[in-house]
């Protein structure tokens, strides 16, 4: 599975419900077995920069490509991309990442596993 995370900011806040509004057009297309569109918390005491998170989760990298290639993709760029600055995206293999408690995760790096 293919976990795609993209972060958005907004520098004017009277535009965040139109970029919320043109990202929702992304529900619309089929290809992702999971897409959420939320709002920052700002919980993060050390950085509250980004406004905006789009998070993923698709089959395998022909259906993230055929959410790329969908036509309500670009129209959700349309609108978005003059309301926004900055744009951040990650996509991952999700069985490829680091999981469980963080004591875990260091006593596999230092058994020389990840």
């Amino acid at each position: 599975m293919i976990r795609h995370i993209v972060f958005f900011t907004v520098p004017e806040r009277d535009n965040l419900d139109a970029v919320l509004e043109g990202l929702s057009i992304l529900t619309g297309i089929p290809h992702a077995r999971t897409l959420e569109i939320s709002t920052n918390m700002k919980a993060d005491r050390f950085d509250g920069r980004i406004d905006v998170v789009v998070y993923g989760e698709f089959d395998d990298e022909t259906a993230l490509a055929a959410y790329h290639a969908h036509p309500l993709y670009q129209a959700s760029i349309d609108r978005v991309k003059p309301l926004r600055d900055q744009r951040y995206a990650v996509d991952y293999v999700a069985e490829d990442a680091l999981t469980g408690a963080v004591e875990d995760v260091r006593t596999t790096r230092r058994a020389g596993k990840a």
